[in-house]
């Protein structure tokens, strides 16, 4: 092997070595887990974060946060066409981040007027299955933390949904 030949080898193994050591240390806010969230028994779906978006929001109160809500499949195709309540196998998602100033568009705008996602703060899951979840609207919920279930308590805070969607 030439030095060449060596040096870019290296270089690809040190490249490989980084790239596994970045990936590993990312955030796990909105990994899929197979840890069940308390009272309902929900887990993170895999491919949450593929979902269609359904809207987006800012919390300006106790909680600070940008909030985006995402629907599964069913559920995208139950907003499109009117369909309520909700069928079983809708899944909506709210996603949630502390908001930051960005320094970088607040230079373009001369004043501080612009704020982007921060940190993730947690993720909350509505699952309609009107059979499993009768005693609740049809509905369970779960929320994670860090890609963790939140404590019971927490649970127990979620509000039930709307009439609209039940």
């Amino acid at each position: 092997m030439n030095g060449r030949s060596l040096m870019t080898s290296t270089l690809a193994v040190a490249v490989a070595t980084v790239a596994c050591v970045v990936i590993s240390a990312l955030p796990t806010a909105g990994r899929a887990s197979d840890e069940a969230a308390p009272i309902y028994g929900i887990t993170i779906p895999a491919g949450y974060r593929h979902w269609e978006l359904i809207s987006v929001a800012l919390e300006a109160g106790d909680f600070d946060d940008l909030r985006a809500m995402l629907g599964s499949a069913i559920a995208m195709k139950a907003f499109r066409n009117g369909t309520l309540p909700f069928p079983d196998g809708t899944i909506i998602a709210r996603l949630a981040w502390k908001y930051v100033p960005s320094a970088e568009n607040n230079k373009v705008f001369g004043r501080d007027q612009s704020f982007i996602a921060g940190p993730a703060t947690n993720v909350q899951f509505m699952v309609k299955d009107s059979k499993k979840y009768a005693a609740t609207g049809g509905w369970g919920y779960a929320e994670f933390i860090d890609g963790k279930p939140a404590g019971e308590a927490v649970q127990n805070l979620l509000p039930l949904p709307p009439a609209c969607q039940r």
